[in-house]
């Protein structure tokens, strides 16, 4: 009776132990979301005190010139490099893919050297190339919004590979062989057999890079020249200042991310859940 009773205490005590672990986890991943999303509706510009409700800093937000102008380059930089990041990508990982085992090894290798280097070493050596190649051609074009894009095509292109070829992987080599026997193109089989075959690992690696974009400050840094900045330099260059209301409006910026990106987590889960759910009802007919 006393043996059962300890082992229920312990049983009891694992899962107190288990769920305190993992609301501590949660609570440090989304306390700073919370608070950010509270700091920005904060009548209190400082963020030290709750003063009331606002919603001042959205409008001074969309009124805010540069602001608007490192948003508009953070997306539109961040869109356009994932897409020619996950297109180049992506082929460069069927082209690794169809080397000999020896030759892939060294290409794999390569291809992982930008993504384990340190961001300031990629920033520091893509400026260095940048001002070298254009001594070299005898045209010095300015680091600014181009340099920038090229940058993050260039460490983009990594991170599609490595999500790409495990899908490459397990595709058997003989459909594609089977798809060129009965008339079908080079191209044709790589768009109906290759490219569906691998779209989760295409799609994945697109979402990696776009993350990593949108999200960067060091390399973006020392790509790019006056005049031309992401959001997040904007914010290192105004992180001081207090008479413009720096952190209010990055607090707004942020909250609208948040909650754009919940929206569409739970919009994507709702499609997903009916999918399910249509597929088993069709199955069970």
């Amino acid at each position: 009776m006393r043996a059962n009773i300890s082992k229920k205490r312990k049983q009891l005590i694992k899962k107190i132990f288990k769920a305190g672990f993992v609301s501590l986890v949660l609570l440090i991943l989304y306390l700073p979301i919370i608070y950010i999303i509270v700091q920005s509706f904060n009548s209190d510009g400082t963020g030290s005190v709750l003063q009331g409700f606002t919603l001042k800093w959205y409008k001074e937000m969309f009124l805010d010139k540069d602001l608007m102008s490192a948003i508009s380059t953070t997306w539109s930089v961040a869109i356009i490099s994932t897409l020619i990041s996950t297109i180049l990508g992506t082929l460069f990982a069927i082209g690794i893919n169809s080397l000999n085992k020896k030759r892939r090894k060294r290409m794999i290798l390569l291809n992982n050297i930008p993504v384990i280097n340190a961001d300031i070493v990629t920033g520091v050596f893509l400026m260095l190339v940048f001002q070298i190649l254009g001594r070299f051609i005898g045209f010095e074009y300015p680091l600014g919004y181009v340099t920038m894009l090229i940058a993050h095509i260039f460490f983009g292109i990594p991170y599609v590979v490595l999500s790409v070829l495990p899908k490459l992987n397990e595709i058997n080599p003989s459909l594609y062989d089977a798809a060129l026997d009965l008339g079908s193109t080079p191209a044709d089989a790589l768009r109906k057999i290759i490219i569906p075959s691998i779209a989760s690992g295409i799609m994945a690696g697109m979402l990696l890079a776009f993350t990593m974009s949108i999200d960067d400050f060091v390399i973006s840094y020392f790509t790019t020249g006056a005049g031309v900045s992401n959001f997040s330099i904007w914010l290192y260059a105004n992180r001081r200042s207090i008479r413009f209301n720096t952190w209010p409006k990055a607090y707004a910026y942020n909250t609208i991310i948040s909650i754009g990106t919940l929206t569409i987590l739970i919009v994507y889960n709702i499609l997903m859940y009916r999918k399910k759910k249509k597929k088993g009802l069709s199955d069970f007919k």
